[in-house]
């Protein structure tokens, strides 16, 4: 099994690192570190192997850190069919399932193909200007967002559904978010939480000044085209954690893209389970009574 391991350095723990490899190499596993993260690594020896691209000759990507890393970890997996597990050092992680104080019960079950994988759909964004931020990273596994850049006032966004007209948004920002990442920023915006497996997408307004506006559920197979305007010539628009700049007047499209993600589940760390520990649901005293 040839596996990649990919981290953020202000996110990880050095002995992190050092137990999963000798987990993994006790396994006589085959491993790869991305190259800038090993270099930040010093506590690892230079001869372990390295990669700066992925290629589907691996069968499994490792990130370590929490959620954030993962969404980092899908712009070297793109459309390779790499299957994605998470470590998580980080904080609430929807997405990262395996605890450090388990790692090699976790690493088991992976090696003894004791999982399930979900296919997770992403988005992709085409402007009516070219923008070389976009051009070969123009997708998202939780969420595409336009936003204000340099202004406290509100922008106007004009959205339409395959063509035909939705609403007029005043709004700090409009979020348009996967079943992925209907448990991230949209759902502090208050949009609602979407089965990972449904195959829809929900557009949540940011701050709006409509106070009629709600959070909106649609198919995932629709085309959804934004128009900006406002006080300020640019706005911004974030693919989960990568943001940048475009003139206001550009039409922005988003649709569901031709290829998905595959997370690794375990029994142990199902989605529902997730929902209840991370949310905390069910956790109201008079359940136990």
């Amino acid at each position: 099994m040839k596996i990649a391991i990919f981290g953020q350095f202000y996110k990880t723990d050095p002995k992190h690192v050092s137990k999963l490899i000798s987990i993994l190499e006790k396994k006589n596993l085959s491993i790869f570190i991305e190259k800038n993260y090993l270099e930040k690594l010093y506590d690892l020896p230079n001869s372990i192997k390295t990669f700066s691209n992925l290629d589907n000759s691996f069968d499994l990507l490792i990130s370590i850190g929490g959620d954030g890393t993962i969404l980092k970890a899908i712009t070297y997996v793109k459309d390779l069919n790499i299957p994605i597990v998470g470590l998580n050092t980080g904080r609430l992680g929807f997405l990262a399932k395996i605890q450090f104080d388990k790692l090699e019960e976790f690493i088991d079950t992976i090696v003894s193909g004791d999982y399930s994988v979900s296919e997770r759909s992403l988005i992709e964004v085409y402007t009516s200007t070219e923008n070389k931020d976009l051009k070969s990273l123009n997708f998202a596994l939780n969420e595409i967002s336009v936003g204000r850049k340099n202004t406290t006032s509100m922008i106007f966004i004009e959205t339409k559904l395959d063509g035909k007209y939705l609403n007029s948004y005043w709004a700090d920002g409009l979020i348009i978010a996967t079943p992925t990442g209907s448990t991230g920023y949209s759902l502090s915006c208050g949009g609602p939480i979407i089965m990972p497996e449904a195959e829809n997408l929900v557009i949540t307004p940011i701050a709006p000044h409509n106070l009629n506006a709600r959070p909106l559920v649609i198919a995932d197979n629709t085309e959804i085209s934004l128009k900006i305007d406002g006080r300020e010539n640019e706005f911004l628009i974030s693919l989960d954690s990568r943001i940048t700049t475009l003139n206001k007047n550009t039409t922005v499209k988003i649709k569901k893209s031709s290829f998905n993600i595959k997370m690794i589940e375990f029994e142990s760390e199902s989605f529902l389970y997730t929902l209840r520990e991370k949310l905390m649901w069910g956790k109201d005293r008079r359940n136990s009574q």
